[in-house]
């Protein structure tokens, strides 16, 4: 009688155990959906792209750069590198107004300067690149109305450790100051990237909300298998963070729309892992009729 009791109390434990876990993982997936847009200029306008008002929608102005126009370095000075004809602030406050599910961010750095070198990370010191970042940022994103900021330098003249103070400190300042309200950072596969984001993480990694994982800079043509196993290194990689999915409009790297990305998210959502989707860019869907953003959409909305 003893022992009966003792399996009969063992399998309830593990009943509420797995229904706890169940629970969990369900409240992990997410609506987030979020789109770089202005890099190209090739005229992509916000009003262009499809909203579903079922979704939390993330428009990430790409770039804001810390160089002059003629690519001299400017230690956190920023300056606007995207589309300024097409994406002004007026914009900005139309699509707001008139999609409430709708947020806009600016994205820091990028692959290239305007002369087409790499756009580094070249501090001449925390303290001053701080001061000039939080000032000439807070300028944009106040004149344009935006709500967060996403980090994506991919080229570095710094330390790790340098880089984790600069940023952390950076999204820390904006965000106690009311100026943004949400961060997230976009590295990729790279060895000097993943040093310098991880750090970050290590240091900072409680004011940052999501991570836009660059997932389509892995070689192309990779299987939804890979695809899953990559997600979950990087979801390790940045413990306890918002690991969002992504893939490129063409389809150049990575696991493209056409190739299992959705077979792979509805995975991902049925375990409770799919905490939003991300595309790069806006610019080169406009030529495909924006078909697998709305196909992302349409799959976030889905509550089960």
């Amino acid at each position: 009688m003893e022992y009966s009791s003792k399996l009969i109390f063992i399998f309830h434990l593990t009943l509420i155990i797995f229904s706890t876990s169940s629970s969990s993982a369900a409240a992990a997936n997410s609506n987030l959906f979020r789109e770089y847009i202005g890099a190209e200029f090739n005229g992509v306008k916000f009003s262009d792209l499809p909203i579903n008002q079922n979704v939390d929608f993330h428009f990430i102005l790409s770039f804001a750069i810390d160089y002059t126009t003629t690519s001299t370095p400017t230690n956190g000075n920023f300056n606007v590198f995207w589309d300024t004809d097409n994406l002004t602030p007026p914009q900005v406050s139309a699509i707001k107004s008139r999609n409430p599910n709708v947020k806009v961010a600016l994205s820091l750095g990028g692959d290239t300067a305007p002369d087409g070198h790499p756009a580094y990370f070249n501090p001449t010191s925390v303290e001053s690149w701080l001061t000039n970042a939080v000032a000439s940022l807070t300028k944009i994103i106040q004149s344009y109305n935006l709500d967060g900021i996403d980090i994506d330098y991919e080229h570095f003249k710094s330390t790790p450790e340098v880089f984790a103070e600069c940023i952390g400190r950076l999204v820390s300042t904006l965000k106690n100051n009311g100026v943004i309200s949400f961060a997230s950072i976009a590295p990729f596969d790279d060895e000097q990237v993943q040093s310098h984001y991880a750090a970050l993480w290590r240091s900072y990694g409680r004011v940052i909300d999501y991570v836009n994982f660059q997932f389509y800079a892995y070689d192309e043509g990779i299987s939804v298998e890979k695809f899953l196993g990559y997600f979950a290194e990087q979801s390790l990689n940045y413990g306890g963070g918002k690991v969002l999915v992504s893939f490129i409009s063409d389809g150049s790297g990575g696991l493209g729309p056409r190739d299992g990305f959705f077979t792979a998210c509805s995975r991902l959502k049925s375990e409770g892992n799919l905490h939003g989707i991300f595309v790069w860019s806006a610019d080169d869907s406009l030529g495909l009729g924006f078909k697998y953003e709305k196909m992302s959409q349409s799959l976030l909305a889905i509550s089960h």
